[in-house]
This record gives C-alpha cells, sequence and structure tokens, in this order.
C-alpha cells in the first residue's frame, strides 16, 4: 500500500463495497438494517502497525461498550495504512479477541475479518469463495454477539448463507466479480 488515499477516499470505498457488494449481493443477510438505520460506526484509521491497530480496534470496542446498540450496533474498524498483510491482520484478530475474553467481554462481542487478499483457511487463493470476505482495505470488524444471535435465531437457514453467497459469486463470473471489487479501490 505504497499510494495509500486519504481518509475521506478511504470511506468513499467501504460505503461503496458495503452498498454494492454486502448489502448488494447479500454477502450478509444482516448488514442492510442497521447500515441504512446508520447504527454502523465506521472508524478509518491512519495508524502503520499491528500494536497501534490492535490498540485502535481496542478503543473502538470499548466506545461500542459504552454505547447502548441503539446507538451503534457495529463498527468497522478500517486500517489504510496497516495490516496489508493477510496474516498479520488474522494475528490482530486473534490478540483483540485475547483481550476482549480476558476484559469479559467473552459473549459480549466477537471480532470478524475483511481483507483485500482474504482466503479462507482450506481454499485456493484463486478460489471464488473468497471474495465474500475481500474488502478494499484491511478491517476488523467488531460485532455485538446479540445481534449474531438475534439474526441467526431469526433467519431461515444461516447455514446455507456461505454456500449461496459462493453460488451467487460464480454466477456472476471471475471477470464480472473481480470488476465489481476494482471499483471498490480509492483513488
Amino acid at each position: 500500500m505504497t499510494d495509500v488515499p486519504d481518509a475521506k477516499d478511504v470511506r468513499a470505498a467501504i460505503d461503496r463495497w458495503v452498498e454494492e457488494a454486502v448489502i448488494g449481493l447479500r454477502l450478509c443477510p444482516f448488514a442492510a438494517a442497521p447500515w441504512r438505520a446508520g447504527l454502523v460506526r465506521v472508524t478509518v484509521s491512519e495508524v502503520t502497525d499491528i500494536d497501534d491497530a490492535t490498540k485502535v480496534t481496542l478503543e473502538e470496542a470499548w466506545t461500542m461498550l459504552e454505547h447502548d446498540e441503539s446507538v451503534i450496533a457495529t463498527t468497522l474498524v478500517v486500517f489504510a495504512r496497516a495490516l496489508a498483510d493477510f496474516d498479520e491482520l488474522l494475528d490482530a484478530a486473534a490478540t483483540v479477541e485475547h483481550v476482549l475474553d480476558q476484559a469479559g467481554a467473552r459473549g459480549v462481542l466477537q471480532v470478524a475479518t475483511f481483507h483485500p487478499d482474504f482466503q479462507f483457511e482450506d481454499a485456493a487463493p484463486d478460489d471464488l469463495g473468497n471474495w465474500t470476505n475481500r474488502a478494499p482495505f484491511p478491517i476488523l470488524h467488531l460485532l455485538r454477539e446479540a445481534h449474531v444471535s438475534d439474526a441467526v435465531d431469526n433467519h431461515p437457514d444461516t447455514e446455507k448463507i456461505p454456500d449461496d453467497n459462493i453460488a451467487r459469486l460464480e454466477v456472476m463470473g471471475r471477470a464480472s466479480v473481480v470488476a465489481l471489487w476494482g471499483r471498490f479501490k480509492a483513488p
């Protein structure tokens, strides 16, 4: 990430990704309601290393815990300059989860990951399924466990979501998927 766009451009790229991929392709059937209600906090961080990225994410977790879910339902912590290496993002997520557990937030908050080079553990690098978790920038997504549980309880078949997402991307075809994600890049 040599040419790093400013925070405004990063935010615009994330907004396009959420609107067109996450919500538009229904990659997350639970995202539209909080996004459209303005309950998703998006923080664009300018930090440059894993330790500071972890610290920023933990600060955002505390901010979530200090506010009612009617104010902040979920938070996307976006890194324009840090966590460019996918494994580093996973390490940061593991550290954040460990600290949250130690602080007594187990069962309250959980962390999901999105990255430009996201790859599921058992997937080939070119597997279209990886694109379901690819984002224009590295993201640590903080979710309220209660919201996740409610969403799972009220969805007809959450087990089918990943397969449906992959099938949707396969119908689009690799060229269309790559072209769509190309629109999410910040100038």
